[in-house]
């Protein structure tokens, strides 16, 4: 039998390979989405830097994750711990690291597949019209996903 799934999460992980654009994206737009009610983080599986780009599309949204921190799920789990009941995963190595975990903690997992950006080639607009179009992909499943979660709450 198959463990119900995390209709209504308490708290949310998104994850990526680096914490550095798609996470931190994804954690911005479900927090300002429920300010309240559900507590949510994000963590890659490498270290990295924030992504200069993702920084200034999340601000054309009136969003600003400048201060976001990148951790990896290690660093994560020494500071406060893994405790999520949905890991929603980004990226293939990300959705690796999140299953093996999961062996060993209750948690659902959720495998949003998320192109990255960073590979974009061009001008400074091409680019951010890349970072643009995951943060839209992002947003729309992000409210497909949680919109029962809000309906729920009211």
């Amino acid at each position: 039998m198959e463990a119900p799934r995390a209709r209504n999460p308490q708290a949310v992980l998104f994850a990526c390979g680096l914490n550095s654009v798609r996470s931190p994206m994804a954690e911005s737009l479900l927090k300002q989405m429920f300010p309240q009610g559900l507590y949510v983080k994000s963590a890659g599986v490498r270290k990295s830097e924030l992504d200069p780009f993702a920084v200034a599309v999340m601000a054309e949204l009136g969003q600003d994750i400048s201060a976001h921190k990148p951790m990896t799920f290690e660093e994560l789990d020494d500071w406060e711990g893994l405790n999520f009941d949905l890991i929603i995963t980004l990226s293939p190595e990300a959705h690796h690291k999140a299953l093996e975990l999961t062996r060993t903690m209750a948690a659902d997992v959720e495998y949003w597949p998320t192109p990255d950006p960073t590979d974009t080639e061009g001008t400074r607009e091409q680019k951010l019209s890349a970072y643009r179009e995951v943060c839209d992909v992002l947003l729309m499943r992000i409210r497909r996903r949680f919109a029962r979660a809000g309906a729920a709450s009211e």
